[in-house]
């Protein structure tokens, strides 16, 4: 199984009323076909009422945490909210400074 499914699988463990998960890898350094090291995640949950937003990312990092090691997710950008806050789309990714030149 992909990382990218097994981080989904993770994540729905959450009750998201809305999961995103976009694989970014292509967009840093040492990229090649297939390699899956950089995600985006947009969670919308009820499972994130009442917690600071340091707190929704532990609770993204707990259910994850087994595939944040090395050679495995690199890098995880959390976009996490509550249905009321959830406005239909996250934030862009900067651009890395070490990614692949066209």
């Amino acid at each position: 199984m992909s990382l990218e499914q097994q981080l989904i699988e993770r994540l729905t463990t959450l009750a998201p009323v809305h999961l995103e998960v976009i694989n970014e890898s292509s967009g840093h350094g040492g990229y090649f076909p297939g390699k899956e090291s950089h995600f985006k995640v947009v969670v919308v949950s009820n499972e994130f009422n009442g917690l600071r937003l340091v707190q929704r990312h532990q609770k993204v990092y707990a259910v994850a945490s087994d595939l944040m090691s090395p050679g495995r997710i690199h890098a995880l950008a959390i976009h996490a909210y509550v249905p009321e806050e959830w406005q239909g789309q996250s934030p862009a990714s900067p651009e890395c400074a070490h990614a692949p030149k066209a």
